[in-house]
């Protein structure tokens, strides 16, 4: 199911999107950023995901439709793989606060913060 809306807002950095089920919401560059589709963020399987750190700032350089079914978004810390279909841009707007949530309590029991610091880490 492809948004019947896209709508990027430059200034604040938030991807606007709203799909023809009712489905609306407005993401963050930083949120898009740390939910990558691409296997750096998710890995190649279950537990090989690695938390993305230091990403609060990070803009969203460019975005473009691929073919009918999703957006190559290009961040401003050089990240640009990974394919935001339209079924996984849905699930994201469909479920912000949890996934959200999901990456606030991983920095947490990491010890990091959004940031990129690491709030226990120890001297060397």
């Amino acid at each position: 199911m492809s948004p019947k809306k896209i709508h990027f807002h430059k200034k604040s950095q938030q991807l606007e999107l709203a799909f023809a089920d009712g489905v609306t919401n407005q993401l963050s560059a930083e949120f898009l950023r740390v939910h990558s589709p691409s296997a750096e963020v998710r890995g190649h399987g279950k537990g090989q995901e690695t938390l993305q750190v230091g990403k609060q700032d990070v803009q969203i350089l460019n975005m473009e439709a691929t073919g009918n079914y999703a957006l190559k978004i290009v961040f401003s810390d050089g990240h640009d793989s990974g394919l935001f279909d339209w079924t996984y841009l849905h699930k994201l707007c469909a479920e912000k606060d949890q996934y959200w949530q999901a990456y606030l309590d991983k920095l947490e029991e990491a010890g990091a913060n959004r940031g990129g610091s690491f709030i226990n880490a120890k001297p060397v």
